[in-house]
C-alpha cells in the first residue's frame, strides 16, 4: 500500500527584500565609504546568480511560522483519500512513474515480443501448476513398494506388530508364544532378532504396542493380564487378575477373561487401556503399578447382556474411545462424560461377528473398521448413522486382521487371507476419496494379517501366516528402517586369538628394554578348567566302592555314619563278616572278658564238641511197614 508523501512546500526567505537599510540621518550621510557600497553591489548580484542556480528566492532573518493544526487537518485528510480510494492513488502513481520516463523510448517491436513473450510465460506457468497438482495427487497415492525385505519370526502365524514412534526398533508376536525384538541399526542383510521371549508363557499374542515415547512395549496375550516391557524385553509391570466369582465387573480390580486387545494413550503417555472377553474395556496409570484399573467401561449388546469388546482405538486427543464389539456393533465412549452409556453407537454397522481392525484417521474424523463378514467401511464420527464407503469380499480367518490409514490419510489398506484353493496372498490399497481400488499387491503364499504403515520411514510391515515379516519400501522415498539393514553384507566373527600385529621377541634384553610378552586367556583357561576347585567340579559318584565321598569311608551309608562319628579305625566293608568275628575266637577263649566270666558260675559244662552221650538221644522213628 502506498502511503501518502506530506509536502510542506518551499521554504523561502528574501533576505534583500526584507533586509533594512540603514540610512544616515542629519548631515552624517551614510554609513561607511563608498567601496563599502560597491562590495554591496556585486553581493546582490551573487545573490541573483545563487538565486537562479538553487532556486531559493531570498534569505529572510524571521523563520517561517508553521500552523500545527491546519497541517494535522490536511494529513488526516490525505489519509482519508488513501483508504477510500487507494486503487486510484496507485494507478496515479503508476502513471505519473510512466510519465517520468529516463532515457529513450522503447522501440514498438519490442514491446510486441515482449507481449507475446509474457503470454507465453503464463501459458506455460498455468500447465506447470497443472504438473504440479497432478504430481501432488500422486504423490498423495503413493506407495512404497518397490523393494522388499522379509525377517522371519518362527513357522505359525504373526498376529501383533509394532514400530517405536523413531522407527528404530520393530516387535513381532505370534501364536507360538514368542515376542522377538528386531534393531535395524543393529542387523545385517541376514535380518535376524536380536531376542526373543515368552512374556504370557502358554498364551498367544494378539496385539503389542509402543508407547508415544518409544521406552515400553504392551503386550496384549490370551491370558487375563497384560504386561509392560522395555525395550530390551524386561518385564515393568504386570496388572492384577480379577475375580472371577464376582458377578458386577466394577468391583473387581482386574479383567477375568483372556483379553482381545490393548493400546497407549497418544496424549497421555502412562496411561493405557485393555479390553477382555469379560465384556469390559479398563484404563490403567502405569505408575499406579497396575493394582487396580483407572477407570471402567461395560459394553452392551442390544438385548442388554455384556458383548466382547474385540478391537479398540483412541481417538486422536486420547479422550474418545472406539470399540468395535463381537456382536458387529461400534460404540463411541467419552471419558469426559459419565461412561454408564456410550455417547454414539451403532448396532448393525456389522454383519454379527467379530470386528477385527477399528482405526481414526490422523487427521479429520473419519473411522476405519474391519470385520470377519468379509467387509471394510469408512464412518464418519460426525454423521455416525450410515457409513460412507464400504468394500465387501476381503475374506479373513483372523480376528487381528488389520485395516490402516496411510500416514496423509488419503489410503486405506487391508490383507486378506487365503481361501480355499488359493495360493497367493495380497493387499489391497484403496483411494479413501471414493474407495476406488489404487493397487493390489501379492506379498506370500500365505494370509496377510497384521499391517503397520509407519509415518517416519514411509514403509509398511505385513505381517503373515507362514511366520514371516515382509517390509516394503521405496529406495528413494523411505529412510531409514529396513534400508539401512538390507545393504549390509552379513561377515564372520574374527577370532580374539589372532594376532594382527607383528611381535619381535629379544630374551637377552635389558629390563627397560624388554617387551612384555602378549598373554592369551586361552591357556589360562585350560589351566583353570583342569582345577576342580576353579572349574568347581562336582563330587564324583559312587563307583563300585572307589573314589566318591561315599567310598572313602565305607562301601555303604553306615560305615560312612561310622567313620564320621569320631572312629579312627577304618571298617573294612569289603571282608567276609564270618572270618571277621572268628579271628577274635582265640583270643576270646584264653582271655575271656565279656560273656564266660557272667556265666562261670551258672552254666554247667559245656559239652565236649562232636560227643553227645547217645543215651539222651530219642528213639529212632520206626517207618511204617506196608
Amino acid at each position: 500500500m502506498n502511503k501518502g508523501k506530506i509536502s510542506f512546500g518551499k521554504i523561502s526567505t528574501n533576505f534583500s527584500q526584507n533586509a533594512e537599510k540603514i540610512e544616515a540621518s542629519g548631515s552624517f550621510g551614510t554609513f561607511g565609504p563608498p567601496k563599502a557600497m560597491e562590495l554591496l553591489e556585486d553581493d546582490s548580484k551573487e545573490q541573483e546568480q545563487i538565486k537562479e542556480i538553487m532556486g531559493i528566492t531570498s534569505f529572510g532573518k524571521k523563520a517561517k511560522t508553521f500552523d500545527i493544526k491546519e497541517m494535522i487537518q490536511q494529513v488526516k485528510a490525505t489519509a482519508r483519500e488513501i483508504t477510500k480510494n487507494p486503487k486510484h492513488e496507485q494507478e496515479d502513481s503508476e502513471d505519473e512513474d510512466e510519465d517520468e520516463l529516463i532515457g529513450p523510448p522503447v522501440p514498438v517491436n519490442l514491446e510486441q515480443s515482449t507481449s507475446k513473450e509474457t503470454q507465453k510465460t503464463s501459458v506455460n506457468e498455468a500447465s506447470d501448476s497443472d504438473e504440479e497438482e497432478e504430481e501432488e495427487e500422486v504423490n498423495k497415492l503413493f506407495i512404497p513398494w518397490s523393494r522388499e525385505a522379509t525377517m522371519t519370526h518362527g513357522n505359525k502365524a504373526v498376529t501383533a506388530i509394532s514400530v517405536d514412534p523413531s522407527g528404530a526398533r520393530l516387535a513381532s508376536g505370534s501364536v507360538d508364544y514368542d515376542v522377538s525384538f528386531w534393531d535395524f541399526a543393529g542387523m545385517d542383510s541376514n535380518m535376524r532378532s536380536f531376542r526373543t521371549l515368552q512374556p504370557a508363557e502358554n498364551h498367544p499374542i494378539r496385539c503389542l504396542n509402543y508407547s508415544g515415547t518409544g521406552d515400553l512395549l504392551l503386550v496384549i496375550s490370551g491370558a487375563s493380564q497384560a504386561k509392560v516391557l522395555d525395550r530390551d524385553g524386561f518385564e515393568k509391570l504386570e496388572t492384577v487378575k480379577g475375580d472371577m466369582y464376582i458377578t458386577d465387573q466394577g468391583k473387581t480390580k482386574g479383567h477375568t477373561a483372556g483379553l482381545l486387545a490393548g493400546c497407549w494413550n497418544p496424549i497421555i503417555k502412562e496411561e493405557f487401556l485393555t479390553t477382555s472377553a469379560d465384556g469390559t474395556v479398563r484404563t490403567w496409570d502405569f505408575y499406579e503399578g497396575g493394582k487396580n484399573h483407572k477407570s471402567i467401561i461395560k459394553c452392551r449388546a442390544q438385548n442388554g447382556l455384556k458383548v466382547s469388546p474385540t478391537a479398540v482405538s483412541y481417538g486422536r486427543e486420547g479422550k474418545v474411545i472406539a470399540c468395535g464389539c463381537a456382536d458387529g456393533s461400534l460404540q463411541l465412549w467419552d471419558l469426559r462424560k459419565s461412561s454408564v452409556a456410550p455417547t454414539s453407537q451403532i448396532r448393525k454397522a456389522h454383519l454379527p461377528g467379530e470386528v477385527t481392525s477399528i482405526r481414526f484417521s490422523h487427521v479429520g474424523n473419519m473411522l476405519l473398521t474391519r470385520s470377519c463378514d468379509e467387509t471394510m467401511k469408512l464412518w464418519d464420527v460426525r454423521k455416525f448413522k450410515t457409513c460412507v464407503h464400504s468394500v465387501g469380499d476381503l475374506f479373513t480367518r483372523y480376528d487381528t486382521t488389520d485395516a490402516i490409514f496411510s500416514p496423509n490419510d488419503a489410503i486405506v489398506a487391508t490383507g486378506v487371507s487365503l481361501r480355499k484353493g488359493e495360493s497367493e496372498g495380497s493387499i489391497f490399497f484403496y483411494d479413501s476419496a471414493d474407495f476406488s481400488l489404487i493397487q493390489k499387491i501379492p506379498i506370500t503364499n500365505s494370509h496377510t494379517i497384521k499391517l503397520l504403515w509407519h509415518p517416519k520411514l514411509n514403509q509398511i510391515f505385513v505381517g503373515t501366516g507362514d511366520g514371516a515379516i515382509k517390509c516394503l519400501f521405496d529406495q528413494k522415498r523411505s529412510l531409514r528402517g529396513a534400508t539401512l539393514c538390507a545393504a549390509k553384507v552379513h561377515r564372520k566373527a574374527q577370532h580374539s586369538e589372532i594376532v594382527s600385529t607383528q611381535q619381535v621377541i629379544t630374551p637377552h634384553a635389558l629390563p627397560l628394554f624388554r617387551q612384555e610378552r602378549r598373554k592369551t586367556s586361552r591357556k589360562q583357561m585350560e589351566k583353570d578348567r583342569l582345577d576342580p576347585v576353579k572349574s568347581r567340579r562336582p563330587d564324583l559318584p559312587i563307583t563300585s566302592g572307589q573314589g566318591g565321598r561315599v567310598a572313602s569311608s565305607g562301601g555303604t551309608l553306615s560305615s560312612y555314619v561310622i567313620r564320621n562319628l569320631g572312629l579312627s579305625k577304618r571298617v573294612d566293608d569289603d571282608q567276609d563278616p564270618r572270618e571277621a568275628i572268628l579271628k577274635y575266637a582265640k583270643e576270646a577263649a584264653e582271655n575271656p572278658y565279656w560273656i564266660t566270666p557272667a556265666y562261670a558260675k551258672t552254666q554247667p559244662d559245656v559239652a565236649a564238641k562232636g560227643k553227645v552221650s547217645a543215651a539222651n538221644e530219642p528213639p529212632a522213628k520206626k517207618t511204617k511197614e506196608s
